[in-house]
């Protein structure tokens, strides 16, 4: 039987964090290939980048540091599976996944830091 062992990440590290309104955060994860998810924990809607994948981003990983470039957030208060955003420019109504994160460690415990240090 082959071993299995758990290695949850040990830091986040965060590079840049940016207020903004709910319909802006849905127009920074639209992609030409589709829109990107949204996660929501705690009261909060947010999105991330990631760095792109390399030999120096892995090396971080297993050493259980994970890093996020950019993290866009906003109230709000209660979760909803999808959000739809309607834009006149596109003449379409853009639809959203939204993750519920409040159970996973690394995304409850940012919430929680970001509700302590951003004001």
């Amino acid at each position: 039987m082959p071993k299995i062992t758990y290695q949850p990440a040990q830091e986040l590290v965060v590079h840049d964090i940016l207020a903004l309104e709910k319909e802006e955060m849905m127009r920074a994860n639209v992609t030409p290939n589709g829109n990107l998810p949204l996660y929501w924990c705690d009261g909060v809607l947010y999105g991330f980048s990631s760095p792109p994948i390399n030999d120096e981003v892995i090396s971080e990983m297993l050493k259980g540091r994970l890093h996020w470039m950019e993290v866009r957030y906003v109230k709000m208060d209660a979760y909803k599976p999808t959000l739809s955003l309607s834009e006149d420019e596109y003449k379409a109504t853009m639809n959203f996944r939204i993750i519920k994160t409040e159970k996973f460690s690394v995304h409850k415990e940012f919430v929680k830091w970001l509700k302590a240090n951003i004001k």
